[in-house]
């Protein structure tokens, strides 16, 4: 299974999310962790386009900092949770052979960012970490 992560900058308009996904079957990714999509459809919703399910979630209020995941049709079944914490934090469960994967998909602030952003990412990733079990589930 191929994982990706891709920082969009914008998915604006419904064309680019199909482009988008052709790209993504060009390099065979099975779950892709997409950044900054500007999506601006319903909240946590999905669409499908092409080979791919796109989920995305919560907005912020300038639609800038939405993170979205595509999922392969083929592995969709294997899914077992699609989690969106904030808008700039969401992650993936799918069910793997001996044990359930954990995907993150979380683009961190870059240096420009204030200390208090700094921190409280810190701290929202921290409680996303605390979430999950520390054996297998």
């Amino acid at each position: 299974m191929r994982f990706g992560t891709w920082n969009f900058i914008t998915l604006y308009r419904s064309r680019l999310l199909t482009a988008a996904a052709r790209e993504l079957g060009k390099y065979k990714l099975y779950l892709v962790g997409v950044q900054e999509v500007r999506w601006t459809g319903g909240q946590g919703d999905t669409v499908r386009t092409g080979d791919y399910n796109f989920f995305f979630g919560k907005r912020n209020k300038n639609n800038q900092l939405v993170t979205g995941i595509f999922v392969h049709h083929r592995i969709l079944s294997a899914v077992k949770i699609v989690a969106f914490i904030s808008d700039r934090t969401s992650y993936v469960v799918p069910r793997g052979r001996w044990c359930n994967i954990i995907v993150l998909n979380v683009p961190e602030p870059n240096e420009e960012k204030s200390y208090c952003s700094k921190d409280s990412f810190y701290e929202e990733l921290k409680q996303v970490f605390d979430h999950f079990p520390t054996t297998r589930f």
